[in-house]
């Protein structure tokens, strides 16, 4: 590819890559940051880059990966799971392409940009059709040419050119009977268009900025082409692309994304940004799962089959569905079936030493010529009932284009019998009630609890990932769940002034479940927060380890008369960015939510929007079988490793996340903030208390900001901290 600006002889190195910084000043550090980041490209060396708001990551990681790319000729992704975080990178991508020209797209699914909204099969189908039209139709233009030519031939006298434009006519006649065959059934009309008409002006238009998704999708509508697949088209050899982890985590769609950029997997640089997530994400694209429904679907599909593998293809799946029903309704426990409302309900399977209930079940119940033998005829029959629908629709014989029930129950009992026995595969059953019917209905659920049998590939396979944070420590956790190979690390801590913030360590009781029900122990909590909030010159903001206790100190504070300031609960379900506009309307204002909603990170509030922000009590996951898996394999994997289970997948992910929740304040540099964790686990005072004690898990320089107090103290503090700040509209409020 052909860049517009290569580098320039006279310039360094980072003389060069500052030429893409869109700001005047660099912050603090990021010099020595892209210097780092730039070795380790030309050392095809990963890159984990911890820093705070503040320390310019994005900026950091893209100069110097751009600068490489376009002297290496490969091409920068950058990727993300916040959508916040997304408008962000295409005003980064927007402010670098005024400074120095490049090519950079913005890529999101299909199902977001179609404009006949058709599912993904559908649309691979109506493509080829319309593809094949397109291909019938230039055909048909060259042979009507040469029958045109034969014709003047013909007229002219000369020999064998009747009998030869008789051979193209009937090829015309052939043509003609194929697009008729074709335009009768399903195509894509939007795509056509993208096939026969110019679509220079639309890729002039899509490079002269950064077009975001919704841009391209309307744009693209007015001239009536998909703009979709024009994006696809567009992105071969572009210098960057801004787009969503499953791009890459996904292994079948990371390699079409590949093809579509036109680049070698060697070619390509990955940039993660909020990085700590990645784990999460790559566990969820690696889990499997079936519904009861999906099997007793394939079994109406194969009663209507003429096929001689239907017998066995109904035998494997009809036992698999019994035994899967059979299961649940052993695993309740008392009054257990009556609490299953509309969201999922995992029951317990798994056994030790043993495979689990379900597969003993559908092992001990099955009789036929062989599992093996029974499942691979009914994926065969699968594949042949998916060519099927797929003809049935390209041809216009169906509306819609059928999913087979059959393929996908075979393929995923073929890998629960296959990888359900395997470390770091956990099989669950879960249940949910139909809310149209209220009947109950079972899920099965390979869940993948080592997140680096999906990411260990990808980050071998591309020339280098970066993987940027506020809270990537401690790096070698980082290393270990991902599977990265001795990376280069590096972390800025906030470079803001000291004197703008206060993190206060609150000596209240260590609020395991037993003490939070304690009478007086709310009661402090209740005030601490009255205090907190009363105080603040701002919004408050303050996180629980959950939303049932949001919920409770919510209705406690409004039953307090001292309380005089508005109260914002954040409820499961509602959209971050409407509750933090709700939130950040007002002037004196608390919004109480869990550290493990929306609101704990990726999000911003920036000066009064919360000056101040609480964690109460230290956030642990809720207790889980999922989660008692996931640290039941990393025992076993890091034998050796004292409580690497408890470390890996408990305290540091919470540790993590009370960092994010930290982070929502002090958002710049002329920005002041306290920030408050309200549990004797973060005092010095947990140094005693073994696992349980959380202070040493957070960075050395961290933990030298974190000021132990009493409840009763901490107005009196933030009344000076606030003071000193000059926070405060007239007189301070009273203690």
């Amino acid at each position: 590819m052909a860049h517009a600006n290569g580098p320039r002889d006279d310039d360094s190195d980072l003389e060069r890559a500052w030429r893409f910084f869109p700001y005047d000043e660099p912050y603090p550090n990021q010099e020595a940051a892209m210097s780092g980041i730039s070795d380790a490209l030309d050392d095809e060396r990963n890159v984990l880059l911890e820093g705070a708001t503040g320390t310019g990551k994005t900026i950091s990681a893209l100069v110097p990966a751009l600068e490489y790319a376009r002297e290496h000729d490969k091409t920068v992704v950058i990727t993300t799971n916040v959508h916040q975080q997304m408008r962000q990178f295409i005003e980064d991508a927007r402010a670098i392409t005024r400074r120095e020209p490049i090519r950079a797209v913005v890529f999101r699914g299909k199902s977001s940009m179609c404009h006949i909204d058709v599912g993904f099969q559908e649309c691979q189908t109506l493509r080829d059709t319309t593809r094949s039209i397109v291909e019938k139709e230039s055909d048909k233009s060259e042979l009507s040419e040469q029958a045109q030519t034969l014709l003047d031939r013909m007229r002219e006298g000369e020999s064998g050119a009747g009998e030869a434009r008789s051979a193209v006519t009937d090829e015309l006649d052939a043509i003609d009977d194929e697009l008729e065959q074709l335009k009768d059934g399903n195509y894509c009309e939007h795509y056509y268009n993208n096939l026969t008409q110019n679509t220079d002006e639309f890729f002039q238009w899509l490079f002269d900025d950064v077009r975001t998704p919704d841009e391209i999708f309307e744009h693209a509508g007015r001239q009536n082409f998909c703009g979709y697949e024009l994006l696809k088209e567009g992105m071969e050899g572009v210098d960057l692309v801004v787009c969503n982890y499953h791009h890459l985590l996904d292994p079948m769609i990371r390699e079409q994304f590949f093809r579509w950029l036109d680049r070698e997997a060697d070619d390509i640089i990955t940039v993660f940004d909020e990085a700590h997530n990645i784990e999460g994400a790559a566990r969820d694209h690696a889990s499997r799962a079936l519904t009861e429904n999906t099997l007793e679907s394939a079994m109406n599909e194969l009663e209507e089959v003429d096929d001689s593998r239907a017998e066995s293809a109904q035998n494997v799946v009809g036992t698999f569905l019994d035994a899967l029903r059979e299961s649940y309704d052993e695993a309740f426990g008392f009054g257990e079936r009556e609490q299953v409302g509309e969201n999922w309900h995992d029951l317990s399977i798994a056994n030790q030493g043993r495979r689990d209930d379900l597969t003993m079940e559908f092992l001990q119940s099955y009789e036929g010529r062989g599992i093996d033998v029974e499942v691979e005829l009914a994926l065969q029959l699968g594949k042949r009932l998916d060519e099927q629908y797929e003809d049935e629709y390209k041809n216009g014989e169906a509306t819609t284009r059928k999913e087979c029930q059959t393929l996908q129950a075979a393929g995923f009992i073929a890998d629960w019998m296959e990888m359900g026995g395997e470390l770091g595969r956990h099989p669950m059953l879960s249940v949910r009630r139909d809310g149209g019917s209220d009947e109950i209905y079972g899920r099965a659920e390979l869940y993948t609890c080592i997140p680096r049998d999906v990411t260990r590939e990808l980050f071998e396979e591309v020339h280098a990932s970066i993987l940027m944070s506020a809270t990537l420590r401690p790096f070698d956790v980082t290393e270990q769940t991902l599977g990265l190979e001795k990376p280069v690390t590096m972390a800025y801590g906030l470079e803001y002034p000291e004197e703008n913030r206060r993190t206060f360590s609150v000596s209240l009781p260590a609020l395991f479940s037993s003490e939070r029900d304690d009478p007086g122990t709310q009661e402090t909590i209740e005030q601490l927060l009255v205090d907190a909030a009363r105080f603040t010159p701002g919004n408050t903001l303050v996180f629980f380890p959950s939303y049932a206790e949001a919920e409770r100190y919510h209705e406690r504070l409004r039953g307090n008369p001292a309380a005089d300031f508005d109260f914002f609960l954040d409820e499961p379900g509602v959209r971050a960015e409407e509750a933090r506009q709700e939130f950040v309307g007002k002037d004196d204002a608390i919004l109480l939510t869990s550290l493990w909603g929306t609101l704990a990170e990726g999000v911003s509030f920036d000066g009064d929007d919360a000056r101040t922000v609480v964690v109460v009590g230290v956030p642990y996951p809720h207790l889980s079988e999922r989660l008692e898996a996931v640290q039941d394999a990393y025992d076993r994997i890091y034998r050796g490793k004292k409580e690497a289970g408890w470390r890996y997948a408990v305290e540091i992910p919470t540790i993590r996340k009370t960092r994010q929740a930290l982070g929502r304040v002090i958002r710049a540099p002329d920005d002041y903030g306290v920030r408050i964790l309200a549990d004797k686990r973060y005092t010095r005072e947990s140094s005693s208390m073994g696992k349980y004690g959380v202070r040493g898990s957070f960075p050395v320089e961290e933990r030298a900001e974190m000021v132990d107090i009493t409840p009763e103290k901490l107005k009196f503090a933030m009344l000076n901290f606030y003071n000193d700040h000059d926070a405060y509209d007239g007189d301070p409020p009273r203690p």
